[in-house]
């Protein structure tokens, strides 16, 4: 699995139904109507993410690593 960015995710996260709660400092929240938790996506320009951060907004809002294309 290739790494993406906290900003590219964050897209990904918005087309999957995913809304952006609030941004605190670099952190973006997301939630979605119906689930009880929520992601913290940290946007550092165009740094990318680490693999098991990555992997774990991924369990956490439910995505394979198709949807990351």
């Amino acid at each position: 699995m290739k790494s993406i960015s906290g900003k590219k995710l964050a897209k990904i996260l918005e087309r999957h139904g995913w809304q952006l709660l609030r941004i605190q400092s670099s952190h973006h929240i997301y939630y979605k109507p119906g689930e009880a938790k929520r992601i913290s996506v940290p946007i550092h320009g165009n740094k990318d993410l680490k693999i098991g951060l990555l992997r774990h907004f991924m369990k956490q809002a439910r995505l394979s690593e198709d949807d990351l294309k």
